[in-house]
């Protein structure tokens, strides 16, 4: 069984940021934003396609940093130090 896969190539092994054929500054959706970040920069299409998911992680971000915002600012408003 012959292979034509190249090991040397160093797009192999790195980022999928640096390769060639990534991007050339198209858009990218919340999914593969949130798929690069996850994995290192590994691969961009860990999460699927679908831009819910995105909207998902996203939200969860959100709702987190609003609620320890919000925290915050009732234990201070009741707690004064």
């Amino acid at each position: 069984m012959t292979s034509n896969l190249n090991f040397k190539s160093p797009e192999l092994f790195g980022s999928v940021v640096f390769r060639p054929d990534f991007n050339s500054f198209k858009t990218i959706n919340a999914s593969q934003a949130w798929s690069l970040f996850l994995t290192g920069g590994r691969e961009d299409k860990e999460l699927g396609s679908s831009p819910q998911i995105g909207l998902f992680f996203t939200s969860i971000l959100l709702a987190l940093a609003t609620s320890g915002f919000s925290g915050t600012l009732i234990l201070q408003t009741f707690f004064p130090g």
